[in-house]
């Protein structure tokens, strides 16, 4: 029995593909989501053409508060814990739990699996900033999961070396799952929910944790996206914790004031990959854009002082250390930039893993 935990949206398009490999070979599989995110998971699901139904640990509000981790965390974690057998299967050497990345669900279900006895499979391991505080807690969710994992599913031999010293079996997988979820959104021609500017523009998202929570960085933040809407029309995709974090410290006015600034509603994965396809750049702070735009070589200003990630970095994307010369620099470079021509290969990272369960089991 293979166990597949998640949470975020990111986590389910990640592994969305490892889903569909899995279901190809016919083996059984549980699903599970946190509720960690709820909007879109059923689209998703939907979309992939994901057949296994999932089995909801909470069905209250979407978590988009640091207040409301910890009582979600324990919810969580406590019915896993009670109802482990029914949920989890555990018990025979052959239990495996998946889980994937550096959110707050892949910690619970690294903790959950261990607890059950599980074999506990860590899907994208490896990835480090080295810098405790950036991202946080990500940074600290990864070592902690590096700890309870047995299997860690490595997209490079960078990230499998970073885990030298960690007691698991570290795997090259020979790329990052999103190159697979990549491929089948590209194949899809979704249409967008409203028209994009005329011209060259660039699209803007930002959610994480230490540039939406805080009101001196997130102000900081809308000065060089407004920078940069000067130069450049723009579409800014809000998550809805960024709109209430805008809307919390007065700043969401600002921006909805800026005729340069169209802000637009999160939407399904396949008309954002659609959105930043037809896109001149796009500045945002997510570890999975970052990937995604290396993989389309699209120019791409990172909103972090740090990351995880080796994709893109020295050639399509700029790591911004929230710097308005970097921003500038960044944009004065589009126009001598020749076009970017998408790269995705023909190996495949899902069927790589799926391939060692399959040795492991």
């Amino acid at each position: 029995m293979i166990t597949v935990l998640l949470g975020t949206r990111a986590q389910l398009i990640k592994m969305a593909p490892v889903i569909l490999e899995l279901e190809r070979r016919g083996w059984v599989l549980r699903l599970i989501l946190t509720g960690q995110h709820k909007e879109t998971m059923d689209r998703l699901l939907a979309d992939f053409g994901i057949r296994t139904p999932p089995v909801l640990l909470h069905d209250g509000r979407e978590v988009t508060g640091i207040g409301q981790v910890l009582p979600w965390f324990a919810k969580c974690l406590w019915r896993l814990w009670r109802d482990a057998k029914p949920l989890l299967g555990c018990g025979g050497p052959a239990g495996v739990i998946l889980v994937h990345g550096d959110t707050f669900s892949t910690l619970l279900g690294a903790l959950a699996g261990r607890l059950a006895g599980l074999t506990v499979a860590h899907v994208e391991s490896g990835l480090r900033s080295f810098k405790l505080m950036h991202p946080f807690p990500e940074e600290l969710t990864r070592l902690a999961v590096f700890r309870l994992a047995h299997l860690a599913f490595c997209p490079d031999d960078w990230a499998a070396g970073n885990l030298a010293g960690y007691r698991l079996r570290a795997i090259n997988t020979g790329g990052n799952t999103l190159l697979d979820a990549l491929r089948v959104a590209l194949a899809v021609d979704r249409p967008l929910p409203r028209e994009t500017p005329p011209g060259a523009f660039g699209v803007v998202s930002l959610h994480r944790f230490e540039n939406i929570f805080r009101q001196e960085r997130l102000r900081h933040i809308l000065s060089l996206v407004e920078d940069a809407a000067e130069r450049h029309p723009l579409v800014f995709v809000l998550h809805p914790a960024t709109r209430r974090n805008l809307e919390k410290f007065g700043l969401l006015a600002r921006l909805e004031g800026n005729p340069r600034i169209g802000l637009w509603p999160r939407m399904g994965y396949f008309e954002f990959v659609s959105l930043i396809s037809r896109s001149a750049f796009v500045i945002t702070d997510g570890g999975s854009n970052q990937e995604e735009l290396s993989y389309l070589d699209k120019p791409t200003l990172l909103m972090r002082q740090a990351t995880e990630r080796q994709e893109g970095v020295g050639r399509n994307v700029v790591l911004s250390g929230y710097d308005r010369g970097r921003l500038l620099a960044f944009l004065d470079g589009l126009a001598h930039r020749p076009p970017g021509a998408a790269n995705l290969g023909a190996a495949s990272p899902s069927a790589a893993i799926a391939d060692a369960l399959a040795a492991f089991a």
